[in-house]
């Protein structure tokens, strides 16, 4: 079958390239570790504290260095050597897993020590977010740069239906321990792929201070044109549209009254959403409009974020997280591929890591706010709120502010 032969071909192009193989398969690896923990994490905090809250805060505080520290890392990652950079930030991360690991073994954990080892791995990740924004473009050929942003979407959202299902049979079988432990060691794939592939990125030599490089890219943001308006979408998308997913715990204990095998069916289902709409823009290659779609895309993640959030029946309920995962994905995967093309090489750290902490600074700060509101108003309603809010941010973009919907660059393949 020539034409399935061609249609695989297609979707896994960025393949062809050694490079990436290797970074594909160790972040792949290392991620569904991520996953294993975040599961065992997560319920372990709501055990602890019965508290909405808290898995908000812990999810804040994870994200927190992110915000404060993402733009001094797109700096370095322009002015160091972005493998060595990448490397610190796994040696953090590892080293937080591993140390959660034998608080938990010897019975001393406490809720605390969880919401800062959550902040330690954010730090890490600060700084290895934007390096490997920076380094990913030199793995593929410029023509695969759009594919490759997409099969990396795939191997996180592989990661969330695998993580997950793993974490929960360790959970439940093993222990909390043993998920820790998992991703500690998960860490080591990543980083043998880091040794075996080959960099040639040499950073430039410059006096310029780093203050000056970050006001550089935030011109080079505002005088593009369409790049602000992306920021600020970015930004929108995840603070009202990223949310549910770390409330799954409430709903599987106050709505649907059931454990941690129902958290697991909902995290798979909103995986599997996820891989469908990263497979979706993996195997596009030319799209007109590419800003347009992204906002209407949008507008559907906020109508089945707020069916969900009114569902009282498991089926449908999934089915929506579904089409939440798949929404969520493809819409990030096509506003990020649109970022790597309005950028330019010697500027693609800064740029990217300030997208970047637009991007992931609106999923603590929806997970913080909404996890005050829902003492307050339930979470039914506050979730069908953001979703609600989501719909009408990008009904804006869509017939006022439509610099990003009608962009000319937006119509051409990036």
């Amino acid at each position: 079958m020539p034409s399935l032969t061609q249609f695989f071909a297609r979707i896994f192009r960025a393949f062809r390239h050694r490079d990436f193989r290797l970074m594909w398969i160790g972040a792949c690896v290392s991620t569904i570790g991520t996953f294993v923990q975040q599961f065992a994490q997560s319920w372990l905090v709501y055990d602890l504290t019965k508290d909405a809250f808290y898995l908000g805060l812990d999810l804040f505080l994870g994200q927190l260095p992110i915000m404060l520290f993402s733009l001094f890392g797109g700096v370095f990652a322009d002015r160091m050597d972005r493998r060595r950079m990448l490397l610190a930030s796994q040696y953090i991360q590892m080293v937080c897993a591993f140390l959660l690991a034998a608080l938990f073994v010897t019975h001393s954990v406490q809720v605390w020590h969880i919401l800062a080892l959550s902040f330690l791995v954010g730090v890490g990740q600060s700084f290895g977010g934007p390096a490997y924004s920076a380094l990913l473009p030199s793995l593929v050929g410029p023509e695969d740069l759009s594919n490759a942003i997409a099969m990396n979407s795939i191997q996180f959202n592989l990661a969330r239906i695998i993580g997950p299902t793993i974490g929960g049979l360790a959970y439940t079988s093993l222990g909390p321990m043993w998920c820790f432990t998992l991703n500690g060691l998960s860490f080591l794939a990543v980083i043998a792929s880091l040794f075996m592939i080959k960099v040639t990125y040499i950073p430039a030599k410059t006096t310029e201070s780093v203050l000056d490089s970050m006001k550089e890219g935030i011109r080079f943001i505002r005088c593009s044109s369409g790049m602000s308006a992306l920021v600020v979408l970015a930004f929108c998308a995840t603070l009202f549209g990223s949310s549910i997913g770390n409330f799954l715990p409430v709903f599987v204990s106050t709505i649907f009254h059931k454990g941690p095998s129902v958290y697991t069916l909902l995290l798979v289902c909103s995986g599997a959403g996820s891989v469908a709409g990263a497979l979706w823009a993996a195997a596009v290659e030319k799209m007109t409009r590419q800003g347009r779609i992204s906002i209407l895309i949008l507008i559907l993640l906020g109508l089945a974020i707020s069916g969900f959030s009114l569902s009282r029946w498991l089926p449908l309920s999934c089915v929506l997280l579904f089409v939440i995962g798949m929404t969520l994905m493809a819409s990030a995967s096509f506003m990020l591929s649109l970022a790597q093309l309005f950028t330019t090489d010697a500027m693609r750290g800064r740029v990217m890591s300030i997208y970047s902490l637009a991007f992931r600074a609106g999923i603590p700060l929806g997970a913080l706010a909404i996890g005050k509101l829902i003492p307050i108003f339930g979470v039914t309603r506050s979730l069908t709120g953001a979703g609600i809010v989501l719909v009408v941010v990008a009904l804006y973009f869509l017939t006022i502010d439509r610099e990003i919907a009608f962009h000319p660059t937006a119509s051409r393949q990036s």
